[in-house]
C-alpha cells in the first residue's frame, strides 16, 4: 500500500485567501440580513403630548408673568389676554429668566425683550410663542406643538 500523497492543487496561501473570501462573504450576507430586518422596524418616537392645561384664567393675576417650571414656559396675562412664551434659549437650550422688562439667559448672556426678540448675545432667533386656547372645562390649554406669531393671544 502506498502512503497518501498530499493534494497539490491547494496551497497554504490559496487556502488562506479562500477562507478570507468566505469569511468576507458571510459577513456581508449577515450585514445585509440585519439591515433588511432593521428596515422592517418603523422609526416611531413615542413623545409625550405637547399640549397641557395650565389652570383657570382667574388663577393668574393681571399683569403677571408666571413661570411654569415643569413645562419651561412663561404664561403672561395682560388684562383679559393670555399668551405663552417658551423659556428655552434658542442658542443652546438653557432656561431663560425673567428680568425687568425682558428675559436673560444665564448661560451665555443672551437677552430678549418683552416680545421675546433677541436684543443681544449669541442667540440666533427669538423665543417661541405658543398657542393658548380655552379648554371645554374653562382651563387654559397651551399647545407647545403650535408655534404662533408674537401678536397672537387668547382673549377671555
Amino acid at each position: 500500500m502506498n502512503p497518501p500523497t498530499p493534494n497539490s492543487d491547494v496551497t497554504r496561501r490559496g487556502f488562506i485567501a479562500l477562507a478570507c473570501g468566505w469569511t468576507a462573504g458571510a459577513f456581508a450576507g449577515l450585514a445585509a440580513g440585519i439591515g433588511a430586518v432593521r428596515f422592517l422596524v418603523p422609526n416611531v418616537l413615542y413623545e409625550p403630548d405637547q399640549r397641557f392645561k395650565a389652570g383657570r384664567p382667574e388663577d393668574y393675576p393681571d399683569g403677571a408673568i408666571t413661570f411654569l417650571e415643569d413645562q419651561r414656559v412663561f404664561l403672561i396675562r395682560r388684562g383679559n389676554t393670555f399668551r405663552c412664551l417658551s423659556s428655552t434659549c434658542t442658542h443652546l437650550g438653557c432656561t431663560v429668566n425673567h428680568s425687568g422688562e425682558g428675559f436673560h439667559c444665564p448661560c451665555h448672556g443672551s437677552t430678549f425683550d418683552s416680545q421675546g426678540k433677541v436684543t443681544s448675545g449669541p442667540a440666533p432667533r427669538a423665543l417661541t410663542w405658543y398657542l393658548v386656547t380655552l379648554s371645554k372645562d374653562e382651563r387654559l390649554l397651551v399647545d407647545k406643538g403650535q408655534p404662533v406669531e408674537s401678536d397672537k393671544y387668547l382673549v377671555v
